[in-house]
């Protein structure tokens, strides 16, 4: 657990391992053991990453192809029956 408030002279390590203390002078590995400790910041992955086999992402890349979402299947649908209604009442004269 981190002290809040040092008193003099007083010094601690962090769960990181670096040093911290109230004296006035900080010597270069004190400073080193702190720099270490933000590290793996600047170099963290943001993108997440999946690994999946070939044989899945064949699949996937297979199923792309497809409409598969039932809300959009359902507007489909409904413009067939629309499509059907409509064409009873076309009528096609040679002129």
């Amino acid at each position: 657990m981190t002290k809040m408030y040092l008193d003099t002279g007083d010094t601690y390590t962090d769960e990181n391992g670096a040093t911290y203390s109230t004296e006035q002078e900080v010597d270069n590995t004190t400073t080193h053991e702190h720099d270490k400790t933000y590290e793996n910041e600047s170099t963290r992955d943001l993108s997440p990453m999946v690994s999946i086999s070939l044989k899945e992402y064949d699949k996937l890349k297979e199923k792309q192809h497809y409409i598969t979402d039932k809300a959009i299947i359902d507007i489909i649908d409904n413009i067939e029956r629309l499509t059907r209604a409509l064409r009873k009442h076309i009528v096609r004269t040679d002129i």
